[in-house]
């Protein structure tokens, strides 16, 4: 499977395509994406959904994602990382970044990932389409403080969407069922993370009511991943928030996570991001 890296901590770009040469590719960043002409299928972990003009979608960081294009499109890509809301490095500002990173969480996972995002007040969608032009116009013009700006307009975007997103998950609470299985097994995941028994297969087969042979090859089918392939990439990354962004030290972090213990989380989070937890914090604090 290909992979896409973002080079800085923001960027934002408006294309034009009419055919999608590249294949699916897994992008390790964060992704709000405004469809502003155009039809056509977009792929998401596999799966394909129509989408149209107005169509807003919001990708995380491990979404493998492509476009199959029906009407020549034109599209706006906001693509940023955790470091874009978190430049800053006092601890009042840090506090603030940690706050931010967990409405991130709130939003991109709490949504229903296989769909469009549904913004139901007419002037929330203006609000967003007119900030999205103010942004494109910021991005191009390159002034003094468009960091500043550009901050400033992601966070009044993720607002709005984070408004939309509690309305969606209010309305349909009565009726939890009417959730796709694989939306209410990611968001069990995320909120019991730092819960390793009841996240295991034997748990989830009963909870979600599915034969346990068949929860790996379910989840796999919709995530295009396995089952402990996600969790333990999520819980390294909400390692890597925690080292960067608050005081805890590692074995708060190892508890707070569901490691065993200070140990487990180092060999973990060495295997999968190269470096220690130490290595990863210092990195973090000269950057």
């Amino acid at each position: 499977m290909g992979q896409k890296e973002l080079h800085r901590p923001f960027e934002l770009y408006v294309s034009d395509i009419a055919c999608w040469n590249e294949r699916p590719l897994i992008y390790h960043f964060f992704e709000i994406v405004q469809v502003l002409e155009g039809s056509g299928s977009r792929i998401v972990n596999r799966n394909q959904f129509p989408y149209h003009k107005g169509s807003i979608f919001l990708f995380t960081p491990l979404d493998c994602r492509g476009f199959e294009i029906t009407t020549p499109t034109r599209f706006c890509s906001i693509r940023f990382s955790e470091v874009f809301l978190g430049q800053c490095k006092s601890a009042q500002e840090r506090e603030r970044i940690m706050q931010w990173l967990k409405q991130l969480e709130y939003i991109f996972f709490n949504h229903n990932r296989f769909q469009e995002m549904l913004i139901k007040q007419p002037g929330d969608c203006r609000m967003i389409a007119s900030l999205v032009s103010n942004m494109i116009e910021e991005y191009e013009h390159r002034q003094s403080y468009q960091e500043e700006n550009l901050q400033h307009f992601v966070t009044l975007i993720l607002n709005i969407l984070a408004r939309n997103v509690s309305a969606n998950i209010g309305t349909s609470a009565s009726g939890q069922e009417t959730e796709p299985l694989i939306n209410r097994m990611l968001l069990h995941i995320r909120q019991h993370i730092s819960y390793p028994e009841i996240l295991r297969v034997n748990y989830l087969a009963s909870h979600f009511n599915l034969s346990a042979n068949y929860v790996g090859e379910y989840f796999r089918k919709f995530t295009g991943e396995s089952l402990q392939h996600y969790i333990t990439h999520y819980k390294i990354q909400l390692v890597q928030q925690r080292l960067a962004y608050s005081t805890l030290t590692v074995s708060q972090i190892a508890g707070e996570l569901g490691f065993t213990d200070e140990s487990h989380l180092s060999r973990q989070f060495r295997k999968h991001s190269g470096i220690s937890p130490v290595e990863y914090r210092k990195n973090a604090k000269q950057g």
